[in-house]
């Protein structure tokens, strides 16, 4: 991506979200980000990665254990779905009814998107659209909450700008609510140091952590909505001992990508890959679990 077109989105997304950003409720316990410009840790660290960009950090402290590209703005791909999470999540009102709209049919079949399989009518609460959203992936459930919790579309992802700015994400921009590679590839973006912060702050929210670290879940039947299942796409979980999160992702430009955290021993520690190896096909969980594995080592 060209240095014009970077600082052109660059402006754009300082400006998509400043009328907003005094309005966004985080609460008083808002996580201060470390420093964007931190550097790795001294040492050889996790041999084998392939990610373009990687980190991992002790989740409890925010030390940095080691880092690839630490700050290199990159395509995040269905990792922006955390901060649909996050924000939907902030803002409560979980059990609101939610009616599935007709467009996320369209929507879904225009960008060949990872989906929930949601059907149009459907009402289901904000909770289970949670669901939908981080264990398939469901870009129909981004859409059905981003409307909802904007309220609009355009008023979501510029609060997802805004917050991505309270939280000290400032080498990041989002350009819509799920990742897909629109208006361009590159236009949503972000880095392996601001999504560990990310990652950190949503992690903290207790009904993040329960969906996030669900292998599976199923929906019966009910009044107002069909049977659904969904299977949670994270490579690590149930796989990885200690993985209790967070989210892949995948797209041509952004390649394989996974933020995640696991525990063992007492510690725990979370990190991130952007641009591992690997098509849509094949979750690449290998860089995830060589950086784990160093990290855990080197925690003693």
């Amino acid at each position: 991506m060209g240095t014009r077109g970077r600082l052109t989105i660059r402006a754009c997304g300082l400006l998509a979200g400043t009328a907003l950003a005094a309005s966004v409720a985080l609460g008083a316990a808002v996580p201060v980000a470390r420093a964007a410009d931190a550097v790795s840790a001294p040492g050889a660290g996790p041999s084998g990665v392939g990610a373009q960009s990687a980190a991992v950090e002790n989740a409890a402290t925010g030390r940095l254990l080691w880092s690839r590209g630490l700050n290199t703005e990159r395509p995040m791909a269905s990792i922006t779905k955390v901060m649909t999470a996050y924000l939907v999540v902030r803002a409560g009102h979980l059990d609101r009814a939610i009616t599935i709209p007709a467009a996320v049919t369209g929507y879904v079949r225009a960008h060949n998107a990872s989906n929930a399989g949601l059907r149009p009518g459907d009402k289901l609460t904000a909770r289970q659209l949670l669901y939908a959203l981080m264990l398939p992936s469901g870009a129909d459930a981004a859409y059905a909450l981003a409307k909802v919790y904007g309220p609009g579309i355009p008023a979501f992802v510029a609060k997802m700008n805004a917050t991505a700015r309270l939280l000290g994400m400032t080498r990041t921009h989002f350009s819509n609510f799920d990742g897909l590679p629109y208006p361009t590839p590159y236009s949503n973006y972000s880095t392996a140091a601001n999504l560990l912060v990310l990652g950190r702050a949503a992690m903290r929210l207790a009904v993040f952590r329960a969906v996030t670290a669900q292998r599976s879940y199923r929906l019966a039947a009910g009044s107002g909505h069909h049977a659904y299942r969904w299977k949670n796409l994270n490579p690590l979980l149930g796989r990885y001992p200690g993985a209790i999160g967070i989210k892949p992702g995948y797209t041509g430009a952004a390649g394989q990508c996974l933020l995640f955290e696991a525990t063992r021993n007492g510690h725990s520690v979370i990190g991130v890959t952007l641009h591992s190896p690997g098509s849509i096909s094949s979750v690449n969980s290998a860089d995830a679990t060589r950086i784990l594995n160093w990290a855990f080592s080197d925690l003693g």
